[in-house]
């Protein structure tokens, strides 16, 4: 997972542009099927998840140390993703690591759909919305991402072997409830929907 990867955001966050991909991992259990909930931690409690639509890119093949311009042919296919986020355990109890916040079960529902890169060759310049029970909360491109994708394959990748299957969140753009005002958490019965372009 890339943090801080789109420039909307950094400013909504008022936080320097990066000069590195910021890098965080999920576990596999935090997968979830689109169309089933996100369960809000109730052992490790937080009344401060938040949603966070993505471009998702998968991996096709074992990739390792290669170029910008050979990274897209590493590609499988695209799909939609929300990095749920637990901003208490994330900001605050997280010990200064993403992990704890971004990582509870059930935090990253993926798909249903995956685009193949020869239906989407370039996806560098796609609509991304966000949507709480129908109502528009981001709404971006990824043409705002700061590491665009073959950038973020390239150093990904470096020294370090990307297998098939491996899911990059590409980071998220500007509108998350933690930066409204009033904040606007996930409450039980909340609709979330990731639409992207193409996918």
């Amino acid at each position: 997972c890339v943090g801080l990867n789109c420039r909307a955001r950094a400013e909504e966050a008022g936080a320097d542009l990066p000069k590195y991909p910021m890098i965080f991992m999920k576990a596999p259990t935090a997968a979830q099927n689109p169309g089933s909930p996100i369960v809000l931690p109730r052992f490790l409690r937080s009344d401060k998840v938040d949603f966070e639509g993505e471009l998702g890119v998968v991996i096709g093949q074992p990739c390792k140390n290669v170029s910008r311009d050979e990274a897209l042919a590493h590609v499988l296919g695209y799909v939609c993703v929300n990095d749920v986020s637990a901003r208490d355990w994330q900001k605050e109890k997280g010990g200064g690591q993403f992990c704890r916040g971004k990582t509870f079960d059930t935090f990253c529902p993926v798909g249903p759909c995956l685009v193949t890169t020869d239906q989407m060759p370039d996806p560098s310049k796609l609509t991304l919305r966000t949507t709480i029970n129908g109502e528009v909360m981001q709404e971006s491109g990824t043409d705002d991402l700061i590491f665009d994708v073959p950038t973020l394959i390239e150093f990904l990748s470096g020294s370090t072997t990307l297998l098939p299957g491996t899911l990059i969140l590409t980071g998220t753009p500007s509108g998350v409830g933690a930066a409204r005002t009033p904040p606007r958490f996930l409450k039980p019965g909340d609709k979330v929907t990731v639409e992207i372009e193409g996918i």
